[in-house]
């Protein structure tokens, strides 16, 4: 954890107490997974750290040899669900990211990856990267918003949009292509990090959108399939001079006590660690 706290991931521990998971980065630039314990009535002070990885990279030639980011952590009965982002170096392209699966059994132990596979990888619909799961457990299947890649402008360049996918155990997935959140225009070559909740039957989607650099998006849905983006009700923009004044992203929004609490990255994909904008 040299540096970076890259894609703030909630987990409701108790009443007010979160804990945070996210990625920092060893001296290879390798991202691990750790986490940090916040009680929300005093979310300026940190409980504890993790002093070491619940994730470390997967073993040599699989699809998260070089790094492991957190993307959404579910409780399932008597187990947790920790899905997450692998990376791998490209060579044609610059990187290969897709979606892993790590289970651990809430009577204690640790995270265990459920396969050395991706659980989204290519598929017909889908032949490029595909990230960022945000599994979501509705009433009749599970849901999984994800990042997939619509094409490589140049090795250095990809353009991706959000999409959802549909199972029933959250393990093996059936992908059609649907589009969930695509770009507001041809400027526009990112939407990451889907975070969706669903309060008072609305569904609610917080998203990162780029053209020149990141910017949080918002979007509405009465179904969870189809949905309107109302970017103007994100929340949370640029600071002028601070750690987050180019660039905003990768929001988690958490409620308690009848207020909500967004955790987010600003310059440089985490750099400057994790900051928090509360409900007025």
């Amino acid at each position: 954890m040299r540096t970076h706290a890259m894609i703030p991931t909630p987990e409701m521990i108790d009443d007010g107490v979160v804990k945070i998971y996210f990625s920092g980065r060893n001296d290879q630039n390798q991202s691990h997974i750790g986490w940090a314990l916040i009680d929300l009535s005093q979310p300026d002070k940190i409980i504890d750290f993790s002093s070491e990885p619940v994730l470390a990279p997967g073993q040599l030639g699989c699809f998260d040899d070089n790094g492991v980011t957190p993307s959404c952590v579910v409780r399932d009965g008597d187990e947790t669900r920790l899905y997450y982002i692998g990376w791998n170096p490209g060579s044609t392209v610059r990187m290969h990211l897709f979606g892993g699966l790590a289970i651990r059994s809430n009577g204690g132990g640790e995270f265990a990856r459920w396969s050395r596979a991706p659980i989204i990888e290519r598929c017909p619909t889908d032949p490029y990267l595909n990230t960022a799961p945000w599994v979501v457990k509705a009433a009749a299947e599970w849901r999984m918003y994800y990042v997939s890649g619509t094409e490589w402008v140049h090795k250095d360049l990809p353009r991706y949009n959000i999409k959802l996918a549909r199972s029933q155990d959250g393990k093996i997935w059936r992908r059609d292509g649907h589009v969930c959140i695509d770009f507001a225009n041809s400027d526009e070559n990112a939407l990451a990090r889907p975070f969706v909740i669903e309060e008072n039957g609305v569904w609610k989607m917080w998203f990162a959108h780029k053209g020149e650099a990141y910017r949080l998006g918002y979007a509405e849905s009465e179904d969870g399939v189809t949905w309107h983006r109302r970017d103007d009700f994100a929340g949370v923009q640029p600071s002028e001079g601070e750690w987050d004044s180019d660039m905003v992203e990768y929001a988690a929004v958490v409620e308690h006590a009848g207020q909500h609490f967004m955790f987010y990255n600003g310059n440089n994909y985490g750099h400057g660690g994790i900051g928090l904008a509360v409900e007025e």
